[in-house]
C-alpha cells in the first residue's frame, strides 16, 4: 500500500515594497538602467536616513536598502498605527550621472509625494529626458 504524498504549501509570494518606481529614458524609448535613486521620509518624523537602490536593466526598483534600522515595510507598519498614517516621501534620481555632466538640464530630479500608510502600494514612474521629465502615480 502506497502512503499518500503529503500536500505542501507553495512558497510564499515575495512581498512587494510599499513604494516602488521605474524610469523610462525618452531619448531611447527604453528603460533607464543603473540610475541611483534615494527614498527619504520627510514627514512625519523626518527627514529619515535615505534608503537607496539602483534601477535594474528593466529600469525598475523593487527593493530598497539602507543603513541598519527599519525597513520600508516596517516604517509603513509603524506609521499605519498612528491616527491618519499620512506621510510625505521624496524620491531623488541621480540623472546627472546617468546622462553625464553638462548633458542634462537636471543633475537630480526630486519627486515629493503624499502617502497614506493604510492605502497600499505606491508606484512612481519617471519619464526622463535630458531636458525634461514627467511623473505620475502608477499602479
Amino acid at each position: 500500500m502506497n502512503e499518500p504524498t503529503p500536500l505542501t504549501a507553495p512558497p510564499p509570494a515575495p512581498t512587494r515594497e510599499p513604494i516602488t518606481c521605474h524610469v523610462l529614458d525618452l531619448t531611447t524609448g527604453r528603460p533607464a538602467a543603473s540610475i541611483t535613486v534615494s527614498l527619504t521620509l520627510l514627514r512625519p518624523f523626518g527627514p529619515s536616513a535615505p534608503l537607496t537602490a539602483v534601477t535594474s536593466s528593466d529600469g525598475r526598483i523593487s527593493k530598497w536598502s539602507g543603513e541598519a534600522g527599519s525597513s520600508l515595510s516596517e516604517i509603513f507598519a509603524n506609521l499605519s498605527e498612528h491616527d491618519d498614517g499620512q506621510m510625505v516621501w521624496s524620491l531623488k534620481f541621480d540623472t546627472g550621472a546617468y546622462f553625464g555632466e553638462n548633458q542634462t538640464f537636471f543633475p537630480e530630479v526630486e519627486v515629493r509625494f503624499f502617502v497614506n500608510a493604510k492605502s497600499g502600494h505606491y508606484h512612481v514612474p519617471l519619464l526622463l529626458g535630458p531636458w525634461s521629465y514627467t511623473t505620475y502615480r502608477g499602479s
